[in-house]
């Protein structure tokens, strides 16, 4: 077996982790480092005359990987002929040439584009009939047995903690079998089948006995939403609750990580407590502020004792005593209130988040679908377009995936409506309606739209995002739509960000010469909408930068409706009263289509305003927790700086 470079890279100690991570800047380039690895076992197969069995997982996490195996089987030769996989899982029922099957997954980012034999690939048979499955699952293990193994498996993780489709309770010697699917796993699935009922209640999967098995096992995690489960796999007990934390057991398993997976394990969220460091003010903020907030203690209240007694004691003694560091985190927090987001004119701003010059800023907020805006800083919108910025606002896709099929249909019968009562003949817009009616009568679950019912999906979005922007007082001259084209698929699935998104990108930025931009950091998912949206401004203001309007320029970055910054991350905070509460809620009910049952609503029931004003209030309760002022709701931002 070739050891790889990945672990003799990491100099791997266990400290809080019962199974060796390895983390990365980033997915791509840990994808990369993988994809080595296996090409390498491959090669070092074929020089043997063996075969090379590989276990493979889809979703999102190994898509990079197999990009990087098809670019070496192009570039660099490297041949799959002596390979055979088996794959971990399908959906139940699926039809292999469905838009949304591990068959389709699997042909279209790997299989059809290597020289790998169609009779040496194996996915499971989402068409078998119920009675025919236990011995269908028999035979795949039997196939797996007869070659001596699966010499490297590559997982992803579930939110739950699930390998392949080895959901929570699912035992260490559990078979290969057909599952119920937890509701987290159908939830997180959802997006793909255009909402939950849609979404399969049942899947085959490899069983976790069969995965212990395998010679080598690659884990795979990206995005700070992995980030909790990662950290209970690697370094919680051994439970079948959460079933990837088996792997602690096996005897050569690796988590591969980027950075925002890794960040809520011990030794990278709280290195003080695994060896000696450097107390910078970013790390010596985390730990203060972490502290203050485990203890449910304000800032200020904080003794000795509880900066010894959490692990703390090296910064006790550079820095303390106690007293003189909290006033020092204390007033480094209390900076980052400003009802000034824009800077306050004629006003002192050296402990101001903003700069008070110019008094009057252009403001360019860049939302990711058409109602971030207003969701994730809608308080922070308004008091700028009030306090006299000039400001505005681009669309950067048209959302049109997430509006419901009958949404669509009212919206081009309105339109026929409309023309007949005015006596506006228009027989385009009866044949647009009497096309999209038809479709979408007839659409499987499954089926891409066809562009009349994009269009007409984005037309709704579009107005409703006109009317927000209308609402916070902006006129059209400062409202922007641009489609950027990597999201126009159809499907959840977007094409990679490309030239033409960033171009749009910087043409709009070069227009406007922002004194400041506002734009969604999520970091949540590598490949979701509001990251890539987030890749093009960081690509475009890069390419920017040495432009002289440029060097005034601020980028402020906010977050969606799931999550906020963490305290010790916040560097301007804005507070609302409640009065600016419910504007807001006002101005986030324009959105029509994204109310009272969402598309995609995740594995939260609310609705984006309730999350919207639940956190803006959850911000406040912790500034208030940490000993500052009590205020209705609060708006965090994190400034990037290029």
């Amino acid at each position: 077996m070739i050891k790889s470079s990945i672990d003799k890279a990491t100099g791997f100690e266990k400290r809080f982790e019962n199974i060796n991570t390895v983390v990365f800047e980033n997915s791509k380039t840990a994808s990369i480092a993988v994809a080595h690895e296996i090409a390498a076992l491959i090669r070092a197969k074929q020089e043997l005359n063996e075969s090379c069995v590989l276990g493979l997982a889809t979703g999102s996490s190994p898509k990079g990987l197999y990009a990087e195996l098809v670019r070496m089987h192009k570039e660099e030769g490297l041949s799959f002929k002596n390979v055979i996989t088996f794959n971990l899982d399908e959906y139940y029922p699926m039809e292999p040439d469905s838009i949304n099957s591990y068959v389709r997954f699997m042909k279209e980012l790997l299989l059809d584009q290597v020289d790998i034999s169609p009779e040496n690939y194996h996915i499971p048979d989402g068409t078998l009939s119920k009675e025919a499955i236990q011995e269908y699952c028999a035979q795949y293990e039997e196939k797996i047995e007869a070659l001596g193994g699966i010499d490297l498996q590559i997982l992803g993780i579930g939110g739950n903690g699930h390998i392949g489709f080895n959901e929570s309770g699912s035992l260490q010697n559990s078979k290969t079998r057909l599952v119920a699917l937890d509701h987290i796993t159908r939830v997180a699935a959802s997006k793909d089948f255009s909402g939950l009922n849609n979404t399969p209640r049942t899947a085959i999967t490899l069983g976790v006995k069969k995965i212990m098995e395998a010679k080598r096992v690659i884990l795979l995690a990206w995005g700070e939403g992995k980030s909790n489960i990662v950290k209970a796999s690697a370094e919680g007990t051994v439970t079948n609750q959460v079933p990837a934390s088996f792997l602690q057991e096996h005897n050569d398993a690796v988590f591969v990580l980027d950075k925002e997976a890794a960040s809520k394990l011990t030794r990278i969220n709280k290195p003080w407590l695994v060896e000696k460091i450097v107390w910078t003010d970013k790390l010596t903020r985390k730990a203060v502020l972490g502290m203050a907030l485990e203890l449910k203690k304000p800032i200020l209240r904080l003794t000795d004792a509880d900066y010894i007694e959490n692990g703390m004691s090296d910064l006790l003694a550079d820095l303390g005593p106690a007293y003189n560091i909290n006033i020092a985190i204390f007033n480094k927090l209390q900076h980052t209130i400003t009802g000034w987001p824009g800077g306050k004119p004629n006003a002192e701003d050296s402990n101001r988040p903003e700069r008070a010059l110019p008094a009057q800023k252009r403001v360019l907020i860049f939302s990711p679908h058409p109602d971030d805006d207003i969701i994730s800083m809608g308080g922070t919108f308004m008091r700028l377009h009030e306090q006299g910025h000039e400001v505005h606002v681009a669309y950067q896709t048209s959302g049109n995936i997430a509006v419901a099929d009958s949404e669509a249909e009212r919206f081009a019968r309105f339109v026929c409506d409309y023309n007949e009562k005015f006596d506006i003949n228009s027989p385009e817009a009866n044949s647009i309606y009497q096309k999209a009616h038809d479709f979408l009568n007839n659409k499987k679950n499954s089926q891409i739209d066809i562009p009349e019912v994009r269009y007409l999906k984005g037309l709704i979005r579009k107005g409703e995002a006109r009317a927000t922007a209308h609402f916070v007082g902006l006129n059209d001259e400062q409202i922007h739509f641009m489609n950027l084209p990597f999201y126009e698929t159809g499907t959840i699935e977007k094409k990679p960000i490309g030239k033409i998104d960033i171009q749009l990108t910087m043409d709009l930025i070069e227009k406007i010469k922002p004194h400041q931009i506002y734009a969604a950091g999520d970091l949540a998912d590598p490949h979701g909408t509001h990251k890539v949206c987030l890749d093009a401004i960081f690509e475009a203001v890069k390419n920017l930068k040495d432009k002289d309007f440029m060097k005034d320029c601020w980028i402020w970055l906010y977050r969606g409706a799931w999550q906020e910054w963490g305290m010790d991350e916040i560097e301007m905070a804005v507070p609302m009263s409640p009065d600016q509460v419910l504007a807001k809620r006002h101005g986030i009910f324009k959105h029509q289509s994204q109310k009272d049952g969402v598309v995609f609503q995740g594995t939260d029931a609310r609705e984006f305003w309730q999350r919207a004003e639940d956190r803006n209030k959850e911000t406040a309760e912790l500034y208030d927790q940490l000993g500052l002022s009590n205020y209705a709701a609060m708006e965090a931002f994190v400034r990037w700086k290029f």
